[in-house]
């Protein structure tokens, strides 16, 4: 038997299969990660038991008679009928190649990266402390990473102070008004932040570029797709209301 066939519970005649119970956690989409564990199909597989057990009474109280039931069922079919009518009016709306490339050409100034730079700094607790290792730094007693592994107390001093490349705004404000001032290759005099002392150089300036195409190609896809099914939409209401009256009271 099929490990996915195999039974984990039997409430009256309705068997409830280790499939089911996977198909019930694949459907919660983002939760599923959740009840990936013995623990969490457990508690699947007691949702499922429960379910059961609630339709039986349902069934043996024949409440699927009961007019509240039917308004209800009703009202959910109308939506159901609908959801599935606007499927099938945008069943055909699909985005090609071109159509990327054509909305990429005609939005570019729109896909451009800001200017990041790229620095190290060493994180110190005292203004004394970071002019005498700038002093250091200076008379070539220790190089700039050396004394950001020895003294920095920031989790980057373990790459030389290295911090990677960023963009305006993404740090404190002292610490982006001194870097995006600087000339590549120069060390600032420490600069006061609510973490400290820093001593920063300027290892890398990356001017404004337009965004590659191919890095996001993607993204507009889907952002193409979605104004593409906006106008059908709108088409298909449209269309629908020349062939059914609306009033308006």
């Amino acid at each position: 038997m099929d490990a996915n066939n195999r039974m984990l519970a039997k409430v009256g005649n309705v068997i409830i299969t280790e499939a089911e119970v996977e198909a019930a956690i694949a459907s919660m989409g983002q939760k599923a990660q959740a009840y990936n564990s013995p623990e969490g199909r457990r508690a699947v597989l007691e949702k499922l038991i429960n379910k059961q057990l609630l339709l039986g009474e349902a069934r043996r109280n024949l409440y699927e008679a009961e007019p509240a039931f039917k308004a209800q069922l009703a009202q959910i079919k109308e939506e159901l009928l609908a959801n599935f009518a606007l499927e099938k009016a945008l069943a055909d709306v699909k985005v090609t190649d071109a159509e990327v490339e054509a909305y990429y050409e005609e939005h570019k100034s729109e896909f451009v990266a800001g200017e990041t730079v790229e620095a190290a700094h060493i994180l110190v607790d005292s203004q004394e402390q970071a002019e005498q290792i700038l002093a250091d730094i200076k008379a070539e007693k220790i190089t700039f990473a050396d004394a950001a592994k020895q003294f920095s107390s920031c989790p980057s001093s373990a790459q030389g102070g290295a911090l990677g490349a960023f963009g305006r705004g993404q740090m404190v404000p002292e610490f982006d008004a001194a870097v995006f001032a600087m000339e590549v290759g120069e060390i600032s005099a420490p600069v006061k932040t609510q973490f400290g002392y820093h001593l920063i150089q300027l290892t890398a300036k990356n001017e404004a570029a337009a965004i590659p195409l191919a890095q996001i190609k993607g993204q507009l896809a889907q952002q193409v797709l979605a104004e593409k099914q906006q106008k059908a939409y709108t088409s298909k209401i449209n269309q629908l209301k020349i062939m059914i009256p609306v009033d308006l009271y």
